[in-house]
């Protein structure tokens, strides 16, 4: 699913970044891709996205 239709930001890609690249917050996203650079409606979507993969991480780990 697009997150970010802007930039054809997908979920898969935030997650795959999260966890490869460890980056676990918005502005760390920011940095990396252009994501809500444009009209910004994804941060939120995006930031639950990122949530939502660290704690599946922790999960895992614990």
């Amino acid at each position: 699913m697009f997150v970010c239709l802007c930039y054809g930001i997908s979920d898969k890609k935030i997650v795959k970044l999260a966890q490869q690249q460890g980056i676990f917050d918005i502005r760390g996203l920011r940095q990396i891709t252009p994501l809500g650079s444009q009209c910004g409606k994804c941060i939120r979507q995006a930031r639950q996205i990122l949530e939502e993969t660290v704690v599946a991480q922790y999960q895992k780990a614990s």
